[in-house]
């Protein structure tokens, strides 16, 4: 589970994010949807502990700065960061360490098939394109089998076939009980994916949807019907 609680978020006297409150239940797919520029990423930042911020945000009913709750959250940002020097491989490794996975090998290698990394895994950081950077910062995350994982417009810069691969992901997580939450402002990329909905625009939550009470529910319909317009793809 992952709760937000009166989060607010100010850059000098700027409010760029209002009180934002919304939970995601155990197991189920939350989508962060609004326009460029409508605090989605400093949410993303915030539960992720990047950026200070009033409120409180709850990781499986903990902290989301404790200890216990950080080495159960995945997180992967809009964009990408690599250690020049680690190859694709060591930066797995490296994350595996650091979080004391129980991931195995061959779980590390079926995760490198599936993201057409296992032939690049010798590859240097600072060689990578910015479409393979992304895949590495999913095998990251993922490599720390967690409990809730957020994913900040995780489809940018991913090939089609990526891009494919990540929906099934997403719904496996869900399968597996993750609970996960994807800031996006492209409709057509999530529209299969979502259990909840939460419309975000000049830095509040202006529409929350559960889709078990949206019977044959379209993302894109919900959207332009509360927001009357916008930027989103």
């Amino acid at each position: 589970m992952l709760e937000i609680q009166e989060l607010t978020k100010k850059y000098g006297k700027y409010l760029a994010v209002d009180h934002v409150s919304f939970t995601v239940p155990t197991g189920q797919v939350g989508i962060l949807l609004g326009p460029n520029g409508a605090g989605k990423s400093t949410i993303i930042k915030s539960i992720a502990g990047l950026l200070r911020y009033q409120g409180g945000v709850g990781i499986e009913h903990m902290p989301a700065r404790s200890l216990e709750a950080k080495r159960i959250f995945g997180y992967v940002p809009e964009v990408p960061a690599m250690f020049d020097a680690l190859t694709v491989r060591e930066h797995i490794e490296y994350v595996r360490r650091a979080y004391d996975s129980n991931i195995t090998e061959e779980e590390i290698e079926q995760l490198l098939r599936r993201f057409e990394l296992n032939d690049k895994q010798g590859k240097l950081g600072r060689e990578l394109s910015k479409g393979m950077m992304q895949k590495v910062s999913i095998c990251c995350a993922l490599a720390i089998q967690p409990k809730v994982i957020l994913l900040d417009e995780p489809m940018v810069g991913l090939d089609p076939a990526a891009i494919k691969e990540l929906k099934e992901v997403v719904q496996e997580l869900k399968a597996q009980g993750v609970t996960v939450l994807i800031s996006t402002h492209m409709l057509e990329m999530v529209k299969e994916l979502w259990d909840f909905v939460f419309i975000m625009q000049k830095g509040k939550i202006i529409g929350t949807f559960d889709r078990k009470q949206q019977k044959d529910a379209n993302i894109e319909e919900l959207f332009f019907q509360i927001t009357g317009g916008g930027d989103a793809q």
